[in-house]
């Protein structure tokens, strides 16, 4: 079926930052990635108010043509798609911290297959693909490198993007015919999005404090390594502060210097399950001051400490009431900001 330009423009007008223009001209995995980074982080469905036309011009190419394509002709090397592959493969990484770093081995085996997968979804973006397995071992070796920081998905989502770029090949055209229907196409993008999604739903809903206050690290880390051009840490610090702007406009707010810091006192005022049952450990009440709770934490401590106590579980609740005094503690760090 013949694409309309028309029509393409007015879904990327309408649905755009999800992909719907994409999912219209058959562009499945630039559709994906729409979905799971709402556009591009903005940047790149504005860009596409003046390519949209290309992609229907490609979509409506007859298949006969892309087979008279040499093989073996490599795709041109693109620095916007090996920004965005590092981009998002940093945003795949981070994602997969705040909702799965609980799991066995997440620094060696899930944190570089996550941003593989992030690198070598905008490398198939388009007619363009890579080489899956040689990213993924590319992200398997970079990994233990930086085993436990926090920084780590950069250098992993670098190295995968540069093996991705070296690896670079047109898609196999596919034959007449072969078009596949909307119904399929839809559930296996459903079921893409559903695997992105779920581990940062459960973070965000279960461990809302923990989540936010990776956020708040991430960004502030992120300012501090511009501390040598402060007019650009400033312009960086309105970007990533815009759709609070926008909020605060919209509302009638005004905006103030480090408005961001008491906006995350407000998200952080209530308790979450998790420090519910500190509280219960440390036996305080939910007004407790850091004081009252450091003071609980020295006494139980001293009481459960291994070497003073000979109960069999003396170890274990002694472990038990250090994390809940951690967990406490993280929980009044915004009050640092005051």
């Amino acid at each position: 079926m013949v694409k309309s330009v028309m029509v393409a423009y007015g879904l990327w007008a309408v649905g755009g930052p999800l992909g719907l223009h994409h999912l219209y001209l058959g562009r499945d995995s630039h559709a994906l990635l729409w979905m799971l980074t709402l556009g591009g982080f903005g940047f790149g469905w504005v860009r596409e108010v003046i390519r949209i036309p290309a992609y229907v011009s490609t979509a409506n190419q007859d298949a006969e043509t892309e087979r008279k394509r040499p093989p073996t002709y490599p795709p041109p090397v693109s620095p916007v798609r090996f920004a965005g592959q590092v981009c998002v493969g940093i945003y795949f990484g981070t994602v997969a911290l705040m909702g799965l770093n609980s799991l066995s081995f997440f620094y060696l085996i899930v944190l570089p297959l996550c941003v593989g997968a992030g690198v070598h979804l905008v490398s198939s973006v388009g007619q363009q693909t890579s080489d899956l397995q040689k990213t993924l071992t590319a992200c398997l070796i970079t990994s233990p490198i930086f085993y436990g920081s926090t920084l780590s998905p950069l250098p992993i989502s670098i190295a995968a993007s540069v093996t991705a770029a070296q690896h670079r090949k047109f898609k196999p055209p596919q034959a007449p015919g072969q078009a596949q229907k909307l119904g399929p196409r839809l559930y296996r993008l459903g079921l893409a999005w559903l695997a992105f999604s779920a581990p940062l739903g459960y973070c965000i809903f279960h461990n809302t404090t923990a989540t936010l206050y990776y956020l708040s690290d991430c960004i502030a880390a992120l300012l501090d390594a511009f501390w040598f051009l402060p007019g650009l840490r400033s312009v960086l610090e309105y970007i990533l502060l815009m759709p609070y702007q926008i909020l605060c406009a919209l509302t009638g707010g005004g905006y103030y210097e480090e408005s961001w810091r008491k906006l995350l006192e407000i998200l952080l005022k209530e308790y979450s399950e998790r420090e519910k049952e500190a509280l219960k450990v440390l036996s305080l009440e939910a007004e407790a001051s850091v004081e009252e709770i450091t003071q609980s934490y020295r006494e139980l401590a001293k009481a459960w400490h291994p070497d003073h106590n000979p109960d069999k579980e003396a170890e274990a609740m002694f472990v038990k009431i250090h994390e809940a005094y951690e967990v406490l503690l993280r929980w009044h760090r915004p009050k640092r900001f005051r």
